[in-house]
């Protein structure tokens, strides 16, 4: 494993640093039912965390409903306004691992799809905002993730150079948009997507949960002298 001199950690939020299921779960099945459209199982609607609501709808309704796209996120919000901060949870080792980041000098981003003032909410909960110098969340951006524009925003506002931080999270769509950005990826098996379903990136490792990261990255460094 290659040395790279990281200056910064971005970090996807649902199933990186959170588990937002159950809100989620919520929020979509509340729209599908008040459009009067099936509603998803829960594996179903699970799979589709961290995809804009655009192509979570389509992914779940389909391409012959695709024009009601724009009432299914008015409805996904308007729920979403009301539960999902209180059914969103931190997963146990982050407020450790944040620390620890930035106990050895790295900066602390985030890029996601879910709206910025929800993620706001979550970490002030836990008293964590403070330890992050830029979030972007879905209301910030014109193009979502796999567009790699929100995390292009972060990477700017934090001064730093795509190379000199890695993007961490636990999907696709997180692995694609860090390819497009050229940006160093890690892959966290945190969520519901499996590890061999990363294969055909270029990650520099997958974890099995957000805990190693500190280690890992305190092992790229260029100062460190154990083996790599």
């Amino acid at each position: 494993m290659k040395t790279m001199y990281v200056r910064a950690a971005i970090f996807d939020f649902d199933y990186t640093l959170a588990d937002s299921s159950e809100g989620a779960v919520e929020c979509i099945n509340f729209a599908l039912k008040e459009m009067a459209l099936a509603e998803a199982s829960h594996e179903s609607a699970c799979r589709t965390i961290g995809l804009s609501l655009k192509d979570t709808f389509i992914t779940l309704a389909g391409e012959a409903e695709a024009q009601r796209c724009d009432e299914f996120s008015r409805l996904f919000v308007r729920r979403a306004d009301e539960v999902m901060v209180g059914l969103t949870t931190l997963y146990e080792s982050v407020p450790a691992t944040i620390e620890e980041l930035r106990r050895q000098g790295l900066m602390l981003g985030i890029v996601s799809t879910k709206y910025r003032y929800r993620i706001e909410e979550i970490l002030a909960r836990s008293s964590l905002l403070h330890f992050f110098e830029v979030i972007v969340g879905g209301e910030d951006v014109k193009q979502h993730k796999p567009d790699p524009e929100g995390l292009f925003e972060a990477i700017e506002r934090l001064g730093c150079s795509p190379a000199s931080v890695v993007y961490a999270g636990d999907s696709v769509a997180d692995a694609e948009v860090s390819r497009r950005a050229s940006v160093p990826f890690i892959a966290v098996l945190s969520g519901v997507t499996e590890r061999e379903c990363f294969d055909s990136y270029e990650a520099i490792a997958v974890l099995d949960n957000l805990s190693q990261l500190p280690a890992l990255l305190s092992s790229l460094s260029p100062e460190h002298d154990g083996p790599l």
